[in-house]
């Protein structure tokens, strides 16, 4: 699939948007798509989410379609806004898959990222020898250059929480992550007592699901909610499988997700108690390195 057709979920709810106005409006396709100078084919492919709309074509259709309201108008400029700004990773386009960047995107652009992760750290949060652990062992036939260039990334990925105006960020770990001994005892270690240095509640909050909650069972895998605030009011669900991603933002998708991030959170170590857990792991980690030597 090119990448100038990938749906992005705020581009699918404006074009949700703008056929509803069209059809209240009683305005054709036809007559859309004439008024932009285009053909029926584009409309239909913004109206699927498929096409970006540029502000004047938007305006001029804000005028067809008779919307007068500037809180709407405003939230639809601001869906239409997304992709249209120069983005740092935009060099390296050729390398990226689509749905990849469009979780770039939704990371560089959100008010508020909440995580829940069964399997690993978070690429948000990994120090840069347990990336490259991950990258390894996930892609064996990549050459030592290609690892080094995709850790380099992810690590610049992280410059939105050290950026004015980061997210506030919230990370949920199943305890098995703390233990998951990617890269050895040491690696994982130092990227135990990351987590526990960047962590500063409320804006950057790791709290630790422990074994001993039964609650864990219920959620079926890693996922993330993207949250942005008005005028967009959207709430974009990432789940990541195989070589490929889920982005949902429909309403029962989203109360699905919350339902189930609120549960764990329940379930969960507070931050202060989810850093001392981490504190322990990493002195057995330690105890039993420098018994091994």
């Amino acid at each position: 699939m090119a990448h100038t057709s990938r749906r992005t979920a705020r581009r699918l709810r404006l074009g949700t948007a703008l056929r509803e106005a069209r059809e209240a409006a009683g305005v054709t396709a036809s007559d859309a798509a004439q008024a932009i100078h285009t053909d029926n084919t584009k409309i239909s492919r913004i109206e699927n989410g498929r096409h970006r709309v540029t502000r004047l074509e938007l305006e001029t259709l804000f005028a067809l379609y008779e919307v007068a309201d500037e809180k709407m108008r405003e939230w639809l400029i601001a869906l239409a806004a997304e992709g249209n700004q120069r983005t740092w990773w935009r060099g390296y386009s050729s390398r990226l898959r689509a749905d990849f960047k469009e979780l770039l995107a939704l990371e560089s652009e959100a008010a508020r990222i909440t995580t829940l992760q069964t399997q690993v750290v978070p690429g948000l949060l990994q120090t840069r020898e347990y990336a490259t652990s991950i990258i390894r062992q996930a892609s064996p036939h990549l050459s030592g250059e290609e690892v080094d260039f995709w850790a380099d990334f992810r690590l610049a990925r992280q410059n939105i929480l050290r950026r004015d105006n980061p997210p506030r960020y919230l990370v949920l770990l199943q305890e098995g992550v703390l233990h998951q001994q990617i890269g050895g005892p040491a690696v994982l270690a130092a990227q135990l007592r990351h987590l526990i240095a960047v962590c500063r509640p409320p804006q950057l909050t790791i709290q630790v699901v422990p074994f001993r909650q039964h609650e864990w069972t219920i959620c079926q895998g890693s996922f993330t909610v993207f949250s942005y605030p008005k005028p967009l009011n959207l709430d974009v669900v990432h789940i990541p499988y195989l070589d490929d991603s889920l982005y949902l933002e429909d309403d029962e998708a989203v109360r699905k997700s919350w339902k189930a991030i609120d549960r764990l959170r329940a379930a969960a170590l507070p931050a202060a108690q989810s850093a001392e857990l981490m504190e322990s792991i990493v002195h057995e980690l330690e105890q039993h390195q420098r018994g091994a030597q």
